[in-house]
């Protein structure tokens, strides 16, 4: 017999890592940063409740933080093991983990949190690590057999099928929303015998897919109209992609006269540069366009801006202009500045466009702070804070339930994790109502006996 253990992302949306022991072999699936009201919770330098030395592979869906920030900790903790991911999840993870090490810097200085590697346990991290594309079989210790498959949630994002003795295990990572800016739909993965999915709006609809763009058309032009500015807090990784790509169709379609667009974020733009290499990542629809000559990511009055001495020359830029910076939940980083300086200016108008984690910043404007603390200062909102829920990355409830009910025909066992507690207990019942499948929600530290 194995075991499943829920070692993170259990009755929480981050910090995932989950540990599958079989008779002759340890794979973890991810190791994420558990995040909250700071980018980088205390509980990240707890001791792993494992051996990482006695981990055979780590097997990494995508390269968001929070399931790669811990990874240099378990490399310097004594993993020597193989690490896979697709290409560009490696690529991505280079420069999110060393982007994630200057913040713990920050934090450590600011706050005591403390540091949890150092930026050589990120270079041992990537000296283990390989790549294997979609659809390509890897194999690995105990007779296991791994695939990447599309997960559809960001650029090289993969659900992970392990294989053995003729039994399959479906880790789903993050599913992707549908449809999304730049992704293709999530590939269907059929005739598992266990899976393990995530939750994050498994309670909610996004109701504004359809009207995402005309919602952030309309947003774009109040804020010419007002000669205000619009900010959006932007995840570095797809979510400003994806909102880059949007603009660039208003402004080259001729549905909106071009105001400056400031992507104010070093990570964003290097992440950007890592989409520019992976086209072929990107759904076909928009490699067509790409390859008819448009860079979507270049447009008129778009600026980068690399430097503190850039970021701070925003401000005298009169009229109206766009602001994209991160971090997405406003954890830290220049979205700070900006939230400082021009929230307590009604012609403002604050985008929120992704999820916001309990206790984070962006989650109290979420929900209506008249006050807010920002770098010591205590700042009246009286900017609009406007949200556009359909831009999540994430599927939304009755997608997750569509996903399954098209793979589940001989599943004996759904792991729902990776959400908070309501929207995970919501989604295992929905799952057992209408698939009448043996779905729960596991509890942190659980370890659960399957036949595989």
């Amino acid at each position: 017999m194995s075991y499943i253990n829920f070692y993170g992302g259990a009755g929480s949306v981050t910090g995932a890592n989950f540990l599958l022991d079989v008779e002759a072999s340890k794979i973890l699936v991810d190791c994420g940063l558990v995040q909250g009201d700071r980018f980088s919770s205390n509980s990240n330098s707890d001791e792993f409740a494992y051996n990482p030395a006695e981990v055979d592979v780590l097997l990494v869906t995508h390269a968001h933080a929070d399931h790669i920030g811990r990874i240099p900790k378990l490399v310097r903790d004594g993993f020597k093991g193989v690490i896979y991911s697709t290409p560009p999840t490696r690529d991505l993870a280079n420069v999110m983990l060393h982007d994630a090490y200057k913040v713990m810097l920050y934090e450590e200085e600011r706050f005591g949190n403390p540091r949890i590697f150092e930026e050589k346990d990120i270079d041992r991290a990537l000296s283990l690590w390989k790549t294997s594309r979609y659809q390509e079989d890897v194999a690995l210790p105990g007779g296991v057999s791994a695939c990447f498959t599309d997960a559809g949630h960001i650029l090289g994002s993969a659900m992970v099928t392990l294989t053995r003795g003729g039994k399959k295990f479906l880790f789903t990572g993050d599913i992707g929303n549908i449809p999304q800016p730049l992704m293709n739909p999530p590939e269907v993965v059929e005739d598992y015998d266990y899976l393990l999915m995530e939750s994050v709006y498994g309670d909610r609809t996004h109701e504004e897919v359809k009207e995402r763009t005309n919602l952030l058309r309309m947003y774009i032009e109040d804020t010419i109209k007002k000669q205000g500015t619009l900010i959006i807090p932007a995840f570095s990784l797809e979510r400003t992609q994806g909102m880059l790509f949007e603009i660039n169709n208003f402004f080259e379609q001729g549905d909106i006269s071009p105001i400056p667009v400031f992507l104010d974020s070093p990570l964003a733009i290097n992440v950007t540069e890592i989409y520019k290499r992976y086209t072929e990542y990107l759904k076909d629809d928009v490699q067509e366009q790409i390859k008819s000559g448009d860079d979507i990511f270049n447009f008129p009055r778009l600026s980068f801006t690399r430097t503190v001495k850039d970021s701070h020359e925003i401000e005298e830029v009169r009229g109206a202009k766009i602001i994209i910076a991160g971090s997405g939940m406003s954890h830290g980083g220049r979205i700070l500045g900006h939230e400082k300086k021009y929230l307590e200016d009604p012609k403002t108008t604050l985008l929120l466009v992704g999820y916001q984690a309990v206790g984070s910043l962006g989650r109290l404007l979420h929900d209506g702070a008249k006050k807010v603390r920002i770098l010591g200062t205590d700042v009246k909102v009286k900017a609009k804070i406007a949200k556009i829920r359909g831009y999540s990355g994430h599927a939304d409830r009755d997608q997750l339930v569509e996903l399954v009910a098209k793979g589940c025909n001989s599943v004996k066992k759904v792991f729902v994790t990776m959400g908070e507690e309501r929207a995970s207990l919501f989604l295992v019942q929905r799952l057992r109502d209408y698939l009448s499948i043996d779905a729960n929600a596991p509890v942190q530290g659980e370890s659960i006996k399957i036949d595989f």
